[in-house]
């Protein structure tokens, strides 16, 4: 099991909590952000393959900011996969 809590950059939200159990993701958690938008992001991205879950998520745009909270959360997925135990 890998876990990390990733500072986030240019969100509304504060920070992501991620577990991995191999390749699956387990639980994400947001502190901070669109309470609604980020439990339901959080929701169906649970039991999803991480590197599928990357790739749908990476790039998404919010308001002109260059990165969103789905954005976000890619990076902190590829930061906790490369993530030596």
């Amino acid at each position: 099991m890998k876990q990390l809590t990733y500072k986030t950059q240019g969100t509304c939200s504060q920070f992501i909590d991620v577990e991995l159990d191999g390749e699956t993701i387990t639980n994400v958690n947001f502190i901070g952000g669109c309470h609604g938008n980020t439990q339901g992001v959080a929701a169906l991205v649970r039991g999803m393959d991480v590197n599928q879950a990357i790739k749908r998520l990476k790039g998404i745009d919010c308001k002109g900011k260059g990165t969103s909270c789905p954005d976000q959360l890619a990076i902190a997925l590829q930061q906790c996969l490369d993530k030596k135990e």
